[in-house]
């Protein structure tokens, strides 16, 4: 997206945010503004076709929402996913075209490529799903404000991983200046993504 494009999108955001400050309806936009906006890191990971794909580099549509998960998590990345996978039908066909959904494992043992992309296809064929070692995920993860721990083995031989569950929104200039919580409803992320798209173009 161009520069005057995103410009208008990181104004929108601003004026969310005095709008909120102000006192004004706060059911208006349910993300929350990151300003300064959280800096995007570079460093590729690997897709589910096993190419290297960035997160600046390769995030070319107007926004890309990025959550981090893994698909052994018994509640919290389900809901999520489920709360995207709904949104993005609500979504009028232009506006969809301009959001990717990026799913970054945070179990890169068990979640392969293979994986990934048969849990994303059961929700949508158009998301992205990144792999990649343990330590590049967690470096990913960390300048968006998303921490991840692998816990200890359980009695079934499995494990639990712990990590962030907000998901990042990354606007065409490489920045991340909105988040949502866990608990977004996917009428909530499919207005806010709407309001964005049309103030900001």
């Amino acid at each position: 997206m161009g520069r005057r494009a995103t410009g208008a999108l990181v104004a929108t955001l601003c004026g969310f945010a005095l709008s909120a400050c102000g006192g004004g309806d706060p059911g208006e936009f349910t993300g929350h503004v990151v300003d300064p906006p959280f800096a995007v890191p570079t460093a590729p990971l690997t897709d589910t076709s096993g190419h290297d794909f960035s997160l600046t580099a390769d995030t070319d549509r107007r926004l890309t929402l990025v959550f981090f998960g893994y698909t052994h998590c018994p509640d919290i990345c389900g809901v999520v996913m489920q709360s995207l996978t709904s949104a993005m039908t609500r979504l009028s066909a232009d506006d969809r075209d301009q959001v990717d959904v990026v799913y970054v494992t945070t179990d890169p043992a068990r979640d392969t490529e293979k994986v990934l992309r048969n849990y994303l296809d059961h929700l949508d064929p158009a998301f992205i799903g990144l792999t990649g070692d343990l330590k590049d995920i967690v470096a990913t993860g960390r300048p968006l404000g998303v921490g991840i721990t692998q816990g200890e083995r359980l009695a079934s031989g499995g494990y639990d991983v712990t990590h962030g569950t907000t998901i990042t929104g990354v606007d065409g200039d490489d920045e991340a200046p909105v988040y949502w919580n866990e608990d977004t409803s996917s009428a909530e992320f499919a207005a806010d993504i709407h309001s964005l798209l049309a103030k900001g173009s």
